[in-house]
């Protein structure tokens, strides 16, 4: 069988799109391990940095079949972001969740949290992605049951004007 050009690159444009069409807001999780990943480190949480790609919340976006780039700010900071395609895990759209989680390629940096699975002759990575803390539900002193505490915000872009 002939090798064939990865197909995540195709995929992330195609979701991308679909939740910006919808009027969602797209967001990326990027693995911050991989080479020539340049994001703001201080938002990295387990290795993973999540990001608005929002047309709203990003400037000069561009995404080709290898790199997504673009400028937004930070803190009030302004900052490049830059990283390749594989090292997206996942899109989707923040108001419903709906989008894609995508297989980590073996080209991977050895920093990682992954866990090699034998598969005959093959080794496959499993990649975990960090879901969002769950709500507490806590008691009072009368045992009576609190309204669940708010988890606290990801990081993500937004626009300063």
């Amino acid at each position: 069988m002939q090798d064939m050009t990865p197909n995540q690159p195709y995929l992330l444009r195609a979701f991308f799109d679909w939740i910006i069409d919808n009027g969602f807001t797209p967001y990326m999780v990027v693995d911050v391990n991989f080479p020539n990943v340049q994001v703001p480190m201080q938002f990295v949480n387990e290795g993973q940095i999540v990001l608005n790609v929002s047309p709203g919340a990003c400037v000069n976006f561009s995404m080709d079949f290898e790199w997504v780039e673009f400028q937004a700010r930070f803190s009030g900071q302004p900052m490049t972001v830059s990283f390749p395609c594989c090292a997206v895990g996942a899109i989707y759209a923040k108001e419903n969740g709906a989008g894609s989680v995508f297989t980590v390629p073996e080209e991977k940096s050895a920093e990682t949290d992954s866990q090699s699975i034998g598969n005959g002759n093959k080794k496959v990575k499993k990649t975990t992605l960090a879901a969002a803390p769950k709500p507490s539900v806590s008691k009072d002193t009368e045992g009576n049951k609190t309204p669940p505490t708010k988890p606290t915000k990801r990081p993500g872009l937004r626009v300063v004007k």
